[in-house]
């Protein structure tokens, strides 16, 4: 009896050590490996680097905490950055990371910083927004391992503070400061598929939206118009600006799958 219970004691402790490794190990390489994601996934799609300085995963929670993102502009434009993220939270189905499709409760950005800045007849946003791929043109070859799909019931940015600097007109102020007001976005992937780099396009999409939508009759007439075009000739901007920003990304492509699915080489 005394050597069964030895027995069983050891086999619970080993489990026991064993989860808390696997924990651990998760917890310290898991939130590696979404830093690397999220860093590769995004630099793919936007055409720029961007980088993330820390990311936090509480496994037991089903929480991600993202600090410090920033966008790096395309070359040629005197700021570095074009956007630079607070703070993000990601709350998800631990459960569904094994199944083809990741479940998302919540994805909150807050405090981010955009710095439009004008250059020519362009600036650096509609840079950006140029660069993202559209699904007709980059559909994904049939030999690539397809990625795993997302939904996210709800995606809320909040306190976006814009700085936007126009050319230099003498007399005039070259810069103006726009605040956001929350993007909130609802059920995504639930009707088409939803990749990572999908979820960077409507992002971004919902964020240029916003500048148009709160920048009429403060920006030059031809940057908002800009915006909305580049967009592909986005709707209203009044009352169905919400509307309008969930289906700003609609036609980007599933992009480098990173942790989601390789290409094959």
């Amino acid at each position: 009896m005394k050597s069964a219970k030895k027995i069983i004691t050891y086999v619970a402790v080993s489990i026991v050590v064993i989860l808390l490794v696997l924990i651990v190990g998760f917890h310290i390489f898991g939130a590696g490996m979404i830093k690397a994601v999220v860093e590769k996934t995004a630099s793919s799609t936007l055409g720029v680097p961007v980088t993330v300085k820390s990311i936090n995963l509480s496994i037991l929670q089903g929480k991600v905490g993202i600090k410090g993102l920033v966008v790096n502009n395309p070359p040629g434009y005197a700021n570095e950055t074009l956007l630079e993220l607070g703070e993000g939270v990601v709350n998800l189905d631990i459960g569904s990371l094994m199944s083809d499709t990741i479940k998302i409760q919540l994805v909150k950005l807050d405090n981010t910083k955009l710095t439009i800045e004008q250059k020519g007849l362009t600036n650096n946003l509609n840079e950006i927004l140029d660069k993202l791929p559209k699904e007709e043109k980059e559909a994904a070859p049939k030999t690539e391992k397809p990625g795993k799909n997302l939904t996210v019931t709800k995606l809320e940015i909040t306190n976006t503070n814009v700085k936007v600097k126009l050319l230099p007109i003498p007399g005039k102020s070259d810069t103006i400061s726009l605040k956001l007001d929350p993007i909130v976005m609802e059920n995504l992937g639930t009707d088409k598929k939803l990749s990572v780099a999908s979820l960077v396009g409507k992002v971004m999409g919902a964020l240029a939206m916003g500048v148009a939508k709160q920048g009429a009759g403060v920006l030059p007439d031809d940057m908002v118009k800009g915006i909305g075009s580049t967009l592909g000739g986005a709707a209203e901007l009044g009352k169905d600006a919400v509307k309008s920003t969930t289906e700003a990304g609609k036609n980007v492509v599933e992009g480098v799958k990173g942790l989601f699915g390789d290409k094959k080489k």
